[in-house]
C-alpha cells in the first residue's frame, strides 16, 4: 500500500501541474480525491492491514491528501489570476469613446401649462382647491340646477358607479363643496380655482377624449359684476398667450350661470383670418363662463341679494394645444418621446 500511495502522490501532483485551466484542475481533484477517487479506493484497503501498519499508512495517506490540497489551492489561485490578467488584456475599455448619455426627464406639456395657469391665478389672489373624482350626482348636477331629466345631462353623460355616484364630468362639484364649507365656516368672500381630471363619454378624436383635465374658477363677493369676470379672463389670457390675443364673448346658456357666455380666442394658426384648424372662422372656442345663478347660491346657503359671483371653466388640453400650437389632442396621451422631448 505504501508504494501505491507514493505512486498516487506522484501522479496526482503531475496532473495538477499539467492542468491548463480551472475546469481541468477541478476534474483532477475529482479523479484523485472524489468519493470514487483513487485515494478513496486505496484507503478502502486499510482493513486488510495489521494493527501496527494502519497508523503508518494512515499518516502517509493524510500527507498525500494535504500535499495534494496545498498544490491544488496554489494552482487554482494561479490559474484564476491568469484568467483575470487575460480578461484585462482582452477587455480593455477605450476611454476615448463617447459614453452613453443618460436621458433626463422633463415635465409633461399639460403639467407645464397647468403650473403656469396656477401661477397666474394665485398671483391674482386665487386659492387652489381640490375635490374627489368619484363624486355624488348631487354635487355634480342637482345643486347646479341640472336636475334629473335636464337635457344638459345628456351632453355630459358619464361613467356611473351607481345611481347616485359617478366619475365627475366637471370640477364644478368642487365649487359647490367650497361654497358649502364657506357658509359653514363663515369664510366668505372667496376666490378659488379647482384643477383636476374629469370624465365624459366622448369619442377620441383630435379635440376630444373621455378623460381630460379641467380648471374652473369661482369668485363670490359683494358687488361682483360681469365686468369683473371679463377683466379677469382678459388678464389671464393675455398673460398666457401675449397681448396680441383677442377675446370674444358670445351669449350662451348654462343652467348654473345667468347671464352666461362662451369665450373664443383668435386662432393661433391664422391670427383670425380663417384656416382649416379654426374651420374658417378665425376663432377657437376656449371656455364657458357666467355669473353664478342666484338659485345656485341659495342651494349653498348664500343670500343672492347680498353676494354675487362669477364662474368659469376651461379644458387644460385645449389651453395646451393653443399654447404650443398643437393640432391634435391625442399627441398629449401617446407617450411618444419624439413628441414629448420637445418640451
Amino acid at each position: 500500500m505504501k508504494e501505491q500511495l507514493i505512486e498516487l502522490k506522484s501522479r496526482a501532483l503531475a496532473a495538477i501541474e499539467a492542468a491548463q485551466d480551472v475546469k481541468s484542475l477541478e476534474d483532477v481533484k475529482v479523479v484523485y480525491l472524489g468519493k470514487k477517487g483513487e485515494l478513496t479506493s486505496v484507503l478502502k484497503q486499510m482493513g486488510k492491514l495489521t494493527a501496527e501498519e494502519r497508523p503508518v499508512m494512515g499518516a502517509l495517506a493524510n500527507e498525500v491528501r494535504e500535499r495534494f490540497e496545498s498544490e491544488y489551492n496554489t494552482k487554482v489561485s494561479a490559474l484564476k489570476n491568469a484568467e483575470i490578467l487575460t480578461r484585462m488584456a482582452n477587455e480593455k475599455i477605450d476611454i476615448t469613446l463617447p459614453g452613453k448619455r443618460r436621458r433626463m426627464g422633463s415635465r409633461h406639456p399639460l403639467n407645464i401649462v397647468l403650473d403656469e395657469l396656477k401661477e397666474i391665478f394665485t398671483s391674482m389672489g386665487y386659492t387652489m382647491v381640490y375635490g374627489p373624482e368619484v363624486e355624488k350626482t348631487r354635487y355634480v348636477f342637482d345643486m347646479l340646477e341640472t336636475h334629473e331629466g335636464h337635457p344638459a345631462r345628456d351632453e355630459q353623460d358619464t361613467f356611473y358607479i351607481d345611481d347616485e355616484t359617478i366619475l365627475r364630468t366637471q370640477t364644478s362639484s368642487v365649487q359647490i363643496r367650497t361654497m358649502l364649507d364657506a357658509v359653514k365656516n363663515n369664510a366668505l368672500p372667496l376666490a378659488i380655482i379647482s384643477p383636476g381630471r374629469v370624465y365624459r363619454c366622448d369619442e377620441v378624436d383630435a379635440t376630444h377624449s373621455p378623460i381630460f383635465h379641467q380648471c374652473e374658477g369661482l369668485v363670490i363677493n359683494k358687488n361682483i359684476t360681469f365686468a369683473d369676470l371679463k377683466g379677469t379672463l382678459e388678464v389671464f389670457f393675455k398673460r398666457l398667450y401675449g397681448d396680441s390675443i383677442q377675446l370674444r364673448f358670445r351669449p350662451h346658456h348654462f343652467p348654473y350661470t345667468e347671464p352666461s357666455a362662451e369665450v373664443d380666442l383668435s386662432c393661433f394658426k391664422c391670427g383670425g383670418g380663417g384656416c382649416p384648424f379654426c374651420k374658417g372662422e378665425g376663432w377657437i372656442e376656449m371656455l364657458g363662463c357666467g355669473m353664478v345663478h342666484p338659485q345656485v347660491l341659495r342651494n349653498c346657503g348664500i343670500d343672492p341679494d347680498e353676494y354675487t359671483g362669477f364662474a368659469f371653466g376651461m379644458g387644460i388640453e385645449r389651453i395646451t394645444l393653443m399654447r404650443y400650437e398643437i393640432d391634435d389632442m391625442r399627441l398629449l396621451y401617446e407617450n411618444d418621446m419624439r413628441f414629448l422631448k420637445q418640451f
